[in-house]
């Protein structure tokens, strides 16, 4: 069994090795490997993620088996205006199709309860993503250069609104 909570620095590892196996398998074949390699090795170093785990506008969780390995994890940041992006949700392979990237969006969703909407950046090609979250509410809203470093590559802006208490 899988269960969802907040990440922690016990994470680190774990959650960087998952991020850099996902962004290869992902994004290599749309960016190339070199270019994938680079910007996961910046952004998903352990020391990065820890900066991340200390920012108050910022809620990450995982997804750990019963054996403690962690198969999926997520990250949304508020910004100053109050709205939410979800910028990260992978899980491993093995999972696919299972209803864990499922059970961790519901817990990001769950952990802005109140918030009109939450937006997410995904880079075009990266067709599984896009009809994970068109299945699950979210709207194409913008098509824009990919943000991040990513320079060369189209984005969609997706948004899904929410349920107002």
């Amino acid at each position: 069994m899988t269960r969802i909570r907040a990440m922690t620095r016990n994470d680190l590892a774990d959650v960087s090795r998952l991020l850099g196996q996902s962004w290869r398998r992902t994004y290599a074949p749309i960016m190339g490997d070199e270019t994938v390699a680079r910007l996961s090795d910046e952004r998903h170093a352990p020391e990065r993620l820890a900066a991340e785990l200390d920012d108050e506008d910022k809620m990450s969780f995982v997804a750990e088996r019963a054996d403690g390995s962690i198969a999926g994890y997520a990250m949304a940041a508020m910004d100053a205006k109050g709205d939410v992006m979800l910028e990260r949700l992978h899980i491993e392979p093995q999972a696919f199709g299972s209803g864990l990237a499922v059970d961790l969006l519901h817990a990001v969703l769950a952990a802005h309860a109140g918030i009109p909407s939450i937006a997410l950046e995904v880079i075009e090609g990266n067709d599984r993503a896009i009809a994970f979250y068109r299945k699950h509410g979210f709207e194409v809203v913008e098509r824009r250069e990919a943000a991040h470093g990513v320079g060369g590559h189209a984005s969609l802006i997706m948004r899904h609104m929410l349920p107002m208490a």
